[in-house]
């Protein structure tokens, strides 16, 4: 298994089919292009076959907030580790060693999961608040 951070265009089909098989919907390969150049992080475990099996991306401004996103791993993976590598590649990234605060929202059966690595729902009352650009 190996982490990486530029992704071929293999890897990017392959991103594609992993937000199919999460339930994230189709994408196409515009759209994932556009969402990894307009992040200013984002970061790939591939298997021995140089398939990819995990992903994350991350907004930052690199002081104060890291908006940590999309944290993926394939089915056949779950279970092994892996979204803990991804987290903890995250959390220790030299570019994001002085942020403040990283963020990230979640479904509430992945809270746990998330608390492992210290994050909080209790954000001293702050909520998230959506606009749907219509």
């Amino acid at each position: 298994m190996s982490i990486i951070y530029n992704f071929s265009d293999k890897h990017i089909k392959q991103l594609i089919q992993l937000y199919k098989n999460i339930g994230w919907g189709e994408r196409s390969v515009e759209d994932v292009l556009n969402c990894i150049h307009g992040s200013q992080l984002c970061v790939g475990i591939l298997d021995n076959n140089n398939n990819l099996i995990g992903f994350t991306r991350i907004i930052s401004d690199f002081i104060y907030k890291a908006l940590i996103l999309d944290v993926m791993v394939n089915a056949e993976y779950r279970g092994s580790g892996l979204g803990q590598k991804l987290m903890s590649t995250v959390k220790g990234h030299e570019k994001l060693k002085n942020v403040k605060h990283f963020e990230l929202y979640c479904f509430s059966d992945l809270e746990p999961f998330y608390t492992n690595f210290g994050f909080s729902a209790d954000i001293d009352g702050i909520r998230l608040m959506r606009f749907i650009n219509t």
